[in-house]
């Protein structure tokens, strides 16, 4: 042989390479979405023993006066999440809109699961 290949044996080696591919492909995409379903509900079932039914508002330190300090803009209400969370992504926001936190008004965050 002259190490030349027909069109037709050059076709059907193209169209198992992609079969082949194409096969390999939607078994890692289903691989994927299990493992993905998997994890959500272990995480819902985890999410449901954390769950607190009531908001917890942010509680000013108790020396703290009544008033209010000057550029405040009043209370944030904090649902389900950590309080360093909650002064990063206030941080995180005022950078971005490069605006000074005093300016920004926040009324709650909540996590979301």
């Amino acid at each position: 042989m002259d190490g030349h290949l027909s069109i037709g044996v050059a076709l059907l080696d193209a169209f198992l390479g992609y079969l082949v591919v194409f096969i390999g492909l939607s078994l890692l995409m289903a691989v994927i979405i299990i493992v993905g379903k998997i994890m959500v509900a272990a995480n819902k079932k985890e999410a449901k023993a954390v769950v607190s039914p009531e908001p917890v508002p942010a509680k000013p330190a108790p020396s703290a006066p009544k008033k209010l300090a000057p550029g405040s803009a009043g209370e944030l209400k904090i649902y389900d999440t950590d309080p360093r969370d909650v002064a990063m992504i206030m941080a995180i926001v005022a950078d971005t809109l490069h605006k000074p936190i005093n300016e920004l008004r926040f009324k709650s965050i909540k996590e979301v699961k």
